[in-house]
C-alpha cells in the first residue's frame, strides 16, 4: 500500500494568517446573529409572559439587552477600527473581548429558570427547541474559534443543567416528575454531540484556510517563477543587444580597411594583415559571446592562463586605431611588457569596451591606452579627453542600459559597454576604478591581479543573479 502522505508542518507565518482568518470568519457572522437573537427573545417573551411575573421576565430581558448592547459595541469597534488592520490587531482585539460570548451564553442558559417546570409542557417544549436551535446555530457562527465555541456551549448547557439541578434536588427534593431526568439526559447527550460536531466543523474550517494559504503561496511562487522566466528572456534579448554592440567595432574597422584598399590598391600588402587581424577580432568576439552564454549558464570553466599583455593591447590597437583616425582623434599606446594570469578573451573584452567608450565620447584630442607596472601588479589605463562623467551619474554608469542624459554618443549603442566591463572585471577579480572631470575627460584603471580559477568560477555563477561588483568604485 502507498503510505499516507503527511501534510507539511505549518510555519509560524501560516499559523498566524490562519488564526487571523478564523477571527475574521467569526466576526463576519456576528451582526446577523444578533438580529436572530433579537427575534428569539421576542418569541420567548411572548411565550413566557403568562407564566412569569413581569419583574422576573423584565429583569431577564434587561440583562439580555445589556449583553446585546455590549456585543453590538464589540462588532462596531471591530468593523470601524480593526477590520482593515493586520492579523496581529485582529487577534489582540479578539483576546480583549473574548468574554462577550460566554456571558451571552450564560444569559441564555438562565432562561431555563423562567420555564423549566414552571410553564406548561407545550411552552417548555418550544423554549427547549429555541435553546437547541440557538446551540446548533452557535456551532456554525462560533466554530471558527474552537475555544470560544466550546466555552459558549459549556456555559449554555452548564447553566441550564445547574438551574434544573437546583429545581430537582433543592426545591422539589427529587419529588418531581420523571420526565425531568429524561430532559436532563437528553440535554447532556445533545451537549456532547454539539461539542463533537463543532470540533469537526472547526477542523474543516482550519484546513480550508490552511489550504487557501498554501494555494496563495503556490500562486505567488508560480508568479515569481514566471517572472523569472520572463526576466531570463529579457536578459537573453539584452545579451543579443550586447553582441551587436561589440561586433560593430571590428566590422566597422573592416569596412574602413576595405575602403582604403579600394581607393589605394597599392596598399594591399600593408592592409591585408590588418584585415586579417580585424577578421580574427570578429571571430574572437563571437567566441567571447558564446563563452559568456556558457558562463551565465554555469556550464563552462574559465580559461585562465598567462596572458601576454603587450600582445593583447597591440591586437586591440589594430582594431580601434582606424576608428580613432576616422574621427580625427589621436590614438596612443604605452605598453609595459609583462604577463598576467587571466582569461584572455574576457580580458580583451574589458579593455576593448573601455577603449570603445573612450572613442565614442571623445570629439577632439585623443585616447591613450597604457599599461603600467605597480607594486600591486600590472595595471591597464584608458585615458580620453572626452566629455567626462558628471558626479551625479558616476554611481549609475555601470548599470545595464544606462546612458548619461545629454551625452554625445549615447544615441548609438545600448548602454551595455560599461555594464559588461563591470561584470567581467568582477568575475576575473580585476578591480576597476575610474576618475572623471566634466569637459576634461575620463580615465579607467583595471588592476590585473592574478585570477584564481575557483574563485572566478564562483563569481561567474553569482552573476546569473545580475549582481554588480562591490569593488567597482570611483576614485
Amino acid at each position: 500500500m502507498k503510505p499516507e502522505t503527511l501534510p507539511a508542518p505549518a510555519t509560524s507565518a501560516e499559523r498566524d494568517w490562519v488564526e487571523g482568518e478564523l477571527v475574521r470568519s467569526l466576526m463576519r457572522t456576528q451582526r446577523s446573529t444578533q438580529w436572530l437573537a433579537l427575534m428569539l427573545v421576542a418569541i420567548v417573551v411572548g411565550i413566557l409572559s403568562d407564566d412569569n411575573e413581569p419583574e422576573r421576565l423584565g429583569a431577564w430581558v434587561g440583562v439580555w439587552l445589556l449583553v446585546a448592547a455590549w456585543r453590538l459595541w464589540v462588532i462596531h469597534q471591530y468593523r470601524t477600527r480593526v477590520a482593515s488592520q493586520p492579523t496581529e490587531a485582529h487577534l489582540a482585539f479578539f483576546r480583549r473581548n473574548i468574554l462577550v460570548w460566554p456571558v451571552s451564553a450564560l444569559v441564555w442558559g438562565l432562561t431555563t429558570e423562567l420555564y423549566f417546570d414552571r410553564s406548561p409542557l407545550g411552552d417548555q417544549y418550544i423554549c427547549w427547541l429555541i435553546m437547541a436551535g440557538l446551540a446548533m446555530f452557535s456551532i456554525n457562527s462560533l466554530s471558527a474559534r474552537l475555544g470560544v465555541m466550546r466555552a459558549y456551549l459549556d456555559i449554555l448547557a452548564g447553566s441550564a443543567l445547574a438551574v434544573m439541578a437546583w429545581r430537582m434536588f433543592v426545591e422539589l427534593e427529587l419529588q418531581g416528575p420523571a420526565y425531568h431526568w429524561w430532559v436532563a439526559m437528553l440535554l447532556l447527550i445533545f451537549w456532547q454531540v454539539l461539542r463533537h460536531a463543532g470540533a469537526r466543523l472547526h477542523e474543516t474550517l482550519r484546513r480550508n484556510f490552511e489550504l487557501q494559504y498554501r494555494n496563495m503561496q503556490l500562486i505567488e511562487s508560480l508568479t515569481r517563477q514566471t517572472q523569472a522566466a520572463l526576466d531570463a528572456v529579457e536578459i537573453k534579448n539584452r545579451f543579443l543587444a550586447s553582441a551587436a554592440h561589440d561586433i560593430r567595432q571590428p566590422v566597422h574597422a573592416l569596412g574602413l580597411y576595405a575602403d582604403w584598399l579600394r581607393g589605394e590598391p597599392e596598399l594591399v600588402n600593408e592592409l591585408a594583415p590588418k584585415i586579417v587581424a580585424a577578421t580574427k577580432a570578429v571571430n574572437h568576439l563571437f567566441d567571447s559571446l558564446f563563452d559568456l552564454a556558457r558562463l551565465d549558464s554555469g556550464k563552462v570553466r574559465l580559461n585562465v592562463e598567462p596572458v601576454d599583455l603587450s600582445k593583447l593591447l597591440h591586437n586591440l590597437e589594430l582594431q580601434y586605431l582606424p576608428l580613432c583616425e576616422a574621427k580625427g582623434l589621436e590614438f596612443r599606446m604605452r605598453v609595459c611588457p609583462g604577463t598576467v594570469r587571466s582569461d584572455p578573451i574576457l580580458l580583451q573584452r574589458i579593455v576593448g569596451n573601455l577603449i570603445s567608450n573612450a572613442i565614442k565620447y571623445t570629439e577632439k584630442g585623443g585616447v591613450l591606452v597604457a599599461s603600467r607596472c605597480t607594486r600591486a601588479g600590472l595595471r591597464v589605463e584608458i585615458w580620453d579627453t572626452g566629455v567626462g562623467i558628471p558626479q551625479s551619474h558616476q554611481r549609475e554608469i555601470f548599470r545595464e542600459f544606462y546612458k548619461v542624459p545629454g551625452h554625445g554618443g549615447t544615441e548609438e549603442g545600448f548602454g551595455l559597454g560599461l555594464y559588461i566591463v563591470a561584470r567581467l572585471s568582477h568575475i576575473l577579480g580585476h578591480p576597476l576604478s575610474f576618475h572623471s572631470r566634466v569637459g576634461r575627460g575620463t580615465v579607467f584603471r583595471v588592476l590585473l591581479q592574478p585570477t584564481d580559477p575557483r574563485e572566478a568560477g564562483e563569481r561567474a555563477v553569482a552573476t546569473m543573479a545580475q549582481m554588480f561588483p562591490g569593488d567597482v568604485t570611483g576614485s
